[in-house]
């Protein structure tokens, strides 16, 4: 393995520490949004039970008991259960604008990395056909003949470094597709989840002032 980096040349560097980089990025963001996930319809009942029981604490109380974003911005409308509304929705919202760029950390470096691999395996197919060309003038100059092991350096390089970038590039791609759908999942949850807390809540103060 070390000899193919060595013959692949400089770029491969590059292209390995893309490849641990991502690993890491996946790695942390699937540990993050299993954290996150929660049984929301379970939760939504148990946040709903009581509040009709109007027991505001004891809801407060099991959003800081259950970790995730969804537990997050219910807690957000909850402080505003005696406010109007547009006030309970503005707050969910605000919640929610935090939320959503902690599901969605790092996702754009994975997006990058998906992106540039490619790029710098083409790089170094380019830079392992110049040194190809490099030898062939040489000898040229030199009144020399070219042999095929005089151009496998070069060879070498560019196809390495093409594999690598498309090894890199092609994971990547489909684990940040299966995290920016996981990310959706929950961005869905949470609005429905806000929308349900807000109907709850409207009901509950019309109740109150009936």
């Amino acid at each position: 393995m070390w000899g193919l980096v060595i013959k692949g040349g400089p770029l491969m560097v590059l292209i390995i520490l893309c490849s641990v980089i991502a690993f890491a990025v996946v790695m942390e963001r699937l540990w993050h949004l299993r954290r996150a996930k929660i049984n929301t319809e379970e939760f939504m009942e148990g946040i709903s039970e009581t509040l009709r029981r109007n027991k505001i604490a004891d809801a407060i109380d099991r959003c800081n008991a259950m970790p995730g974003p969804i537990a997050h911005i219910l807690k957000a409308g909850i402080l505003k259960h005696d406010r109007s509304r547009a006030e309970i929705k503005e707050a969910v919202e605000d919640a929610g604008l935090h939320e959503v760029p902690r599901l969605e950390k790092n996702l754009g470096a994975l997006a990058t990395i998906a992106h540039i691999s490619p790029l710098l395996g083409l790089l170094g197919t380019v830079t392992g056909m110049v040194r190809s060309f490099q030898v062939i003038e040489q000898k040229a100059v030199a009144l020399m003949p070219v042999n095929p092991g005089d151009l496998a350096g070069g060879i070498w390089e560019s196809l390495i470094t093409t594999v690598a970038g498309l090894a890199v590039a092609i994971p990547t791609y489909v684990a940040y597709n299966f995290l920016v759908s996981k990310v959706d999942g929950f961005v869905l949850e949470m609005e429905k989840s806000a929308t349900d807390l807000i109907n709850i809540l409207g009901v509950k103060r019309e109740e109150h002032e009936v």
